[in-house]
């Protein structure tokens, strides 16, 4: 693996101009291919096979065709102000003009008429009306939309209050745009600092953004064939700036090791790609593996973004292996710090002087080593603290209840709980399959009658039947929010009648609506986390066992992703879900953690985690396989890594963080966990309990069984034969290879 790497890095350098032509031409050609390509449309997958509310959905699809529970909708809530009733004359007016312009738009299916059906509160202080649209809410023109806007304008100039819920008009939370800006900002002040010279800052984030750039236009590409679209790629986009700026950096910083020490540009060029980049191959596997894993979770559209994640890692590890090398043979100087660029400075001294200097790095691996059982007790205490609450996680799909108080969205949400009680803006709909039934409209009437009658239901609407009669549809409107534990146990203790009612009529129901999916989606994607860890954690376990050839550290470095992953989950639940500190980050409304971000955080930070545990063990092992002993190799490691990983930490909590200013609660709430668990594993599990167990073990950290060493691949991540070449080219001295003429940076 490394004389291969080693060989691609210098061939890559060599013929840079080719190297970075085919990549432009790459670029080019999926640019092309996404501005032609036509907009993906729906694959028509359900969001979860196999639980009940998917399937009685389905059933919905399939019994009555004329209904599309899929169109656009907006729930338009008008609030008299003053004390005065909404069905006084001038508000009646206003509400009925609104009702009538709306109904003549192209695109608006139906309209009801609020005081025809009832849709006004005991006081009359509160009414609304539903608008259904034929088209889903992203088909929706901008002439519907400015039409719907324009009556609700005429409507508030006549002195009602009126709020706007559902998905017509409501914005689509999306990570990117500012949040990424912010991030890549930070992430080139870290880069500075770390290097010291503006073109090793800029060349990981170029590298990056070509990286991202090749991998979003392939998702546009291919969007409309494979049913893609740029909120599957929202972690495509996110993941694939992440580490394609810290894979890059791991190269860019070899190389200027090796260059300090006196290697001519195109070795040191060989040399960073058959070592650091044979860590990013690996580390760049367990990514993959991690979000590929996402498959087992049985969610289409997470599979989907998982395996378009996948996709950009694997584009950012090409790059770092391919035109990061290319690019450092254009400026091979420009990269180096101001100190090593200066003229008599290139001849290995100052890097040898620097390299046996006391670093921050090696005085705190000494620091760690003189004191392991402490840092370990102290480091597993605080984050198994931290991690108590994720034992009351609760999951959920926060609606429009989460929403900031300045939202119209949640400002209807708010004036329909009060208006006609918690339970109204999350009804369950129950279609009735009375098919093999002998009274059809007796057996849906008897189902009618005892879910009303069932403890914490409010009301039941008269069964509706299809055409046919065999199947009938009802709502029952809980007592209590859609993300309350109590209607959770409502929909549970209905379903628990089933099996009775179904003995009695020969007829089935099935619940499903909104509140009644988030609940079975939450409880699906909550039996599926346990799975889900199991896979990764096994499949990465074989992976670096064949990277470390070790027992030990494999199996130290999943437990400390297990420690920091739940310290992260439990932070979160104290935050979104407690409301400790909630207000400092803009959280107006705390409940339960969106479904699906403990499955994102497990998968992510899982990925990054081992990406922390390659480069810098690699460095101790690396160490350790040329002589030295274990407690020599783990300062060597922290000497030549620690400060590339702090880097690479900081970069990814920078771009996580970026997102925490979001005003959506989905994308502020994964962007606190991310940057939390980043926080959690490289500074607490791999710069602090990762030295301070290696110090306790010494040489049984390396130890692996003669039958299993000779039984596992040999991939050389250290890269003893680069070493093993270059003693021998000394020796004789002659060079492995012929010099490239330095050029000027």
């Amino acid at each position: 693996m490394a004389t291969f790497l080693y060989r691609l890095g210098r061939a890559a350098f060599r013929r840079r101009w080719l190297v970075t032509l085919l990549w432009l031409m790459v670029l080019g050609g999926v640019g092309l291919g996404a501005a032609k390509a036509p907009a993906a449309g729906d694959d028509g997958t359900s969001f979860m096979p196999g639980i009940e509310a998917q399937k009685a959905f389905d059933l919905i699809g399939e019994r009555f065709p004329g209904s599309d529970a899929n169109g656009a909708n907006a729930r338009i809530v008008f609030i008299a102000s003053g004390g005065e009733k909404v069905t006084a004359k001038e508000n009646r007016a206003a509400i009925d003009e609104l009702v009538s312009t709306v109904a003549e738009g192209a695109q608006v299916d139906s309209t009801v008429d609020p005081f025809k059906t009832h849709a006004v509160n005991k006081d009359a202080s509160i009414a609304y009306t539903t608008v259904n649209y034929k088209v889903k809410a992203d088909d929706l023109t901008d002439a519907s939309k400015e039409s719907l806007e324009r009556a609700l304008g005429q409507a508030r100039d006549a002195g009602l209050t009126v709020e706007v819920g559902g998905t017509a008009l409501a914005s689509q939370p999306a990570a990117g745009g500012s949040a990424e800006a912010i991030g890549i900002a930070l992430a080139a002040v870290v880069l500075l600092i770390t290097f010291g010279s503006l073109a090793a800052a800029g060349l990981p984030l170029l590298t990056a953004v070509i990286g991202v750039g090749v991998s979003m236009c392939a998702i546009l590409t291919l969007g409309s064939a494979l049913g893609l679209s740029m909120t599957t790629g929202t972690l495509a986009s996110m993941l694939g700036l992440a580490v394609g700026i810290d894979y890059a950096l791991f190269v860019v910083s070899r190389y200027r090791e090796e260059r300090a020490n006196g290697r001519d540009p195109q070795e040191a060029a060989g040399l960073a790609a058959g070592t650091a980049g044979s860590a990013v191959v690996f580390a760049g596997l367990t990514v993959i593996i991690a979000l590929a894993g996402l498959s087992v979770v049985g969610v289409p559209m997470l599979t989907k973004m998982g395996l378009c994640a996948a996709g950009a890692v694997a584009v950012g590890v090409l790059v770092a292996l391919t035109l990061v090398p290319a690019l450092l043979g254009m400026w091979p100087n420009a990269v180096l710090s101001r100190k090593v660029r200066k003229p008599g400075k290139r001849d290995g001294s100052a890097g040898r002087r620097s390299g046996t200097a006391a670093s921050g790095g090696t005085r705190w691996a000494r620091f760690v080593m003189r004191r392991p059982v402490a840092v370990l007790l102290l480091g597993v205490a605080g984050l198994g603290a931290l991690a108590l609450p994720a034992a009351q996680l609760e999951m959920g799909m926060p609606g429009d209840e989460a929403k900031p108080a300045s939202a119209t969205e949640r400002r209807a949400y708010d004036a329909l709980a009060d208006g006609f009680g918690a339970g109204f803006n999350g009804p369950l709909t129950i279609i009735a399959d009375v098919k093999g039934s002998s009274d059809p409209q007796a057996a849906a009437a008897k189902m009618a009658e005892q879910i009303k009658d069932t403890e914490g239901v409010v009301s039941v609407t008269p069964p509706q039947f299809n055409e046919a009669g065999d199947a009938a549809l009802f709502s029952a409107v809980p007592s209590t929010g859609p993300s309350e534990e109590a209607t959770k146990d409502i929909v549970q203790t209905i379903r628990a009648e089933r099996s009775d009612l179904e003995a009695e009529t020969g007829a089935t129901f099935e619940v499903t609506g909104s509140t009644a999916m988030n609940i079975d989606v939450a409880q699906a994607l909550k039996d599926a986390l346990v799975p889900y860890l199991a896979v990764i954690v096994l499949l990465s376990l074989l992976l670096l066992l064949v990277v470390f050839r070790s027992v030990l550290v494999p199996v130290k470095a999943a437990l400390g992703f297990l420690l920091s992953v739940l310290a992260s989950l439990g932070t979160v639940v104290a935050v979104f879900q407690w409301g400790w500190g909630a207000e400092l980050l803009g959280v107006e409304q705390t409940g339960p953690i969106m479904s699906l971000m403990p499955i994102f955080l497990v998968g992510i930070v899982f990925g990054l985690a081992m990406d922390y545990e390659v480069f810098l063990v690699a460095r101790m092992r690396e160490a350790y396989v040329h002589g030295e002993r274990p407690g020599q190799a783990v300062v060597s490691g922290f000497r030549h890594s620690a400060r590339v990983v702090v880097a690479a930490a900081v970069i990814m909590m920078a771009v996580f963080s970026g997102f925490i200013g979001s005003g959506e609660s989905m994308i502020k709430t994964i962007g606190f966990g991310l940057a939390v668990a980043v926080l959690f594993d490289a500074f607490v599990v791999r710069l602090a309990l990762v030295p301070a167990v290696l110090a306790l073990v010494g040489d049984k950290a390396w130890w692996l069984p003669r039958w299993l060493d000779r039984a596992l691949p040999r991939v050389d991540v250290e890269g003893a034969a680069l070493t093993s070449r270059t003693q021998e080219s000394a020796a004789t001295g002659a060079e492995a290879h012929p010099r490239e003429p330095a050029r000027t940076g």
